[in-house]
């Protein structure tokens, strides 16, 4: 539901992606669509009021939607095309978020969100921080604070990747560095080199300590980048069938040798094709703390095979979900959920939201 309505272009279009959820199966392996049971007026009428896009503002009074959390790991992990496009209307420049580095968000930002929406990006910002490359360069986290510049040339290794998989599509990437207060100066201008050689502009982002200010420096390198021609293009076409699908993300943008399907994917892969899902573009669930499908693999594997164990049919927001890995498909919670804190007393005071 979350993902039909982050990817229906009006109310009309949510209606009609409603009416595809595949909700059953005949005997005969026939797909059962939820508008064969004449439900879909009432689905769309849940979404009347949340479809619509949530307008807020920064502290600053910057414009801002906020609208649908498809999460990136086990979805396709971008706000809604509709607020997208409600921006674009109303600014010169629309900055929209994609989760979960450039093998996840980016890549279905720009595989899935940008195909269904005709949308064409100018440049990308890969957000990083140093303590996230020491990280992947083998440091425990209790020491990220620590200076450590081998494993930091380690761990610049798996944002040079993310640089590589921006260029694959064609736009020119742009680095931020979230700066944090251990930083040196060292550190930093190694991570920038780093980055300009491999083609990618480099700003110090400090807008969680100064605001704006603390963010005028990228955006005149985000300018600046969406002012260079690009060549933006998919890496893959529906065409494809789903295998190729899937095996062109995990060896383009995850960096892996190959694929290999459970036999229970196997099944379901001619299964696909025989109800005529195939020509569907690819969602991959994967977990985000690693480019390979092991989370314990950090930095930039290699030498590594993705396996699909199993493949669901998303028709309602079409897309086909690939599961890799132990990935869950439920999104995370804290060990306390704040909803525990919530309530709400007879007169209708409501408590623990903030």
């Amino acid at each position: 539901m979350m993902a039909i309505l982050c990817l229906s272009s009006d109310l009309a279009d949510m209606k009609k992606r409603l009416g595809e959820i595949v909700v059953a199966y005949t005997r005969d392996g026939r797909a059962v669509r939820a508008k064969e049971l004449n439900v879909t007026g009432a689905l769309t009428l849940l979404f009347k009021d949340a479809i619509k896009p949530n307008l807020v503002q920064t502290l600053e009074g910057t414009p801002a939607f906020i609208h649908g959390g498809p999460f990136a790991n086990i979805a396709h992990g971008c706000n809604s095309v509709m607020a997208t496009k409600f921006a674009l209307k109303f600014a010169d420049y629309v900055v929209t978020e994609a989760g979960f580095g450039a093998d996840l968000g980016a890549e279905k930002f720009l595989d899935i969100k940008c195909r269904f929406a005709g949308l064409k990006p100018d440049a990308v910002v890969i957000v990083a921080t140093v303590r996230a490359l020491k990280m992947h360069g083998g440091m425990d986290k209790k020491d990220l604070g620590q200076v450590n510049m081998e494993a930091l040339e380690r761990g610049m290794q798996n944002l040079e990747k993310h640089i590589e998989n921006i260029h694959k599509f064609g736009l020119p990437a742009v680095v931020a560095i979230n700066a944090f207060p251990t930083d040196t100066k060292e550190e930093l201008d190694f991570v920038e080199a780093a980055c300009n050689k491999r083609g990618a502009e480099v700003a110090l982002s400090e807008v969680w300590a100064k605001g704006g200010e603390g963010g005028l420096k990228l955006a005149e390198k985000v300018e600046a980048a969406m002012n260079k021609p690009n060549n933006f293009h998919f890496i893959y076409e529906t065409e494809q069938s789903v295998a190729e699908k899937i095996t062109a993300i995990a060896k383009e943008i995850y960096g892996a040798d190959g694929i290999a399907f459970t036999d229970a994917a196997k099944k379901q892969l001619a299964e696909i094709q025989e109800l005529g899902f195939d020509k569907m573009p690819v969602c991959m669930a994967k977990t985000q703390y690693s480019l390979s499908d092991d989370a314990t693999k950090i930095g930039r594997p290699t030498g590594f095979t993705v396996t699909v164990r199993e493949l669901r049919i998303a028709a309602g927001a079409g897309f086909i979900v690939a599961l890799t890995g132990n990935i869950l498909t439920m999104p995370g919670l804290p060990k306390k959920p704040a909803a525990e804190n919530m309530d709400i007393d007879n007169e209708g005071k409501i408590t623990g939201l903030f």
